[in-house]
């Protein structure tokens, strides 16, 4: 056989079968199944690797979905955990020449065309089997997934016209909702083992619950003010994600450690960044409770009218404050240079800087990452920390 010959054996020689169930919904008939990441990236291939141009039905609607590389890292990195889990389906369409389902045993099989008029009828190797309609950045996170067998849920439509394709796409995409990030955050209480997530999440909710802590009822749980919350609170997602920069550099990595039993390296990540991992690695909760703690109550006890005030023209209490705060969080650590600094160490800091109450406006300082580093550059500037 010619190497020519063999390859075209190879794109069109090979079916795929898929475990489906045919459902009937007012769009018309599609199959919902299973089918191995192996597979589904073989008949997918192409469409994948060519992200970056026009799908068909993206040219229709008028618009263009690059490939995040940053996005498939993630889903890369997320398919290694222990837990990894795609409970919602890829949507796939292919053309019914291609498609043969086969009602008594529950199977569609899916079959490469060649054709004998190429351009009245182009070819459809293997490799281009299935057009992805929503699901293209988890088939390429899933492209160098060499675990176990990992099934994907897939719902694919036969024969569907580019429009019905890009009216299901504009459907998926439109009508769901973004999980609120504090709600996520909220929901690691649940879980049975460590993480940095967890970690971080109990020490908001300590802080808020706390009738004394300088965080009183200034934290919105759900990432939504509720009744209790003061005006101006943080969210819950804004604490966690900034006190979490400071205890791990990959949180996915760490929680599937946990997971697995086992317990992360203190030297994974830049610990010149990671001033807090130490007290996560050897599980010391309530030592960082108090830092944290004792840090914002030396703010509360410095400007004591600034932090306490309501007015949404003050900011030192409200999201752009608490960032630069603890941005400057790590400055003041690094001076004080001991472990578990205490009120005392922090409030000898803010004492030496001549801001005043009324220097936390939004006059001078923006809305904004803008008004939030001109802030954090005002504190290391006033701060005389020592280095």
């Amino acid at each position: 056989m010619k190497q020519q010959d063999f390859l075209e054996s190879a794109y069109y020689d090979k079916e795929v079968d898929v475990k489906c169930i045919k459902i009937k919904q007012p769009i018309g008939e599609f199959y919902i199944g299973s089918i191995n990441s192996k597979q589904l990236k073989e008949i997918t291939f192409s469409d994948v690797r060519r992200m970056e141009g026009e799908r068909g039905f993206e040219s229709y609607l008028g618009i263009q979905r690059p490939l995040s590389q940053s996005r498939v890292k993630e889903i890369s990195q997320y398919t290694r955990t222990v837990d990894a889990c795609f409970p919602t389906a890829v949507l796939l369409s292919v053309k019914a020449k291609c498609a043969e389902f086969k009602e008594d045993k529950g199977v569609l099989t899916l079959t490469p065309y060649k054709s004998d008029d190429e351009e009245n009828s182009p070819s459809i190797p293997i490799t281009h089997l299935a057009n992805v309609i929503d699901g293209q950045h988890r088939i390429a996170g899933l492209h160098d997934y060499e675990g176990d067998d990992f099934e994907i849920n897939v719902s694919i439509f036969v024969d569907i016209d580019v429009s019905t394709e890009a009216y299901i796409f504009s459907t998926v995409n439109l009508a769901q909702t973004k999980v609120n990030k504090s709600l996520v955050y909220d929901l690691y209480e649940l879980a049975t083992t460590r993480s940095p997530q967890k970690l971080c999440h109990e020490i908001a909710v300590a802080l808020d619950k706390d009738k004394e802590s300088p965080f009183h009822n200034r934290i919105k749980r759900l990432g939504a003010a509720q009744d209790h919350n003061l005006p101006g609170s943080i969210t819950q997602a804004a604490f966690v994600q900034a006190l979490m920069k400071f205890v791990s550099e990959n949180p996915m990595r760490d929680r599937d450690i946990y997971l697995r039993g086992k317990t992360p390296a203190l030297n994974d990540g830049d610990l010149n960044k990671l001033i807090f991992r130490q007290f996560m690695i050897k599980e010391k909760d309530y030592d960082l409770t108090d830092i944290i703690w004792d840090y914002f109550e030396a703010v509360r006890a410095r400007w004591p009218r600034a932090w306490s005030s309501n007015d949404k023209g003050i900011i030192l209490s409200k999201t752009n404050g608490f960032m630069a705060l603890m941005r400057f969080l790590r400055d003041a650590y690094y001076s004080i240079k001991k472990e578990k600094p205490e009120i005392d160490d922090f409030k000898s800091i803010f004492d030496k800087m001549t801001l005043d109450d009324d220097y936390f406006t939004t006059d001078n300082f923006k809305p904004g990452t803008s008004g939030e580093s001109a802030l954090y550059k005002a504190f290391v500037e006033t701060g005389a920390l020592r280095r």
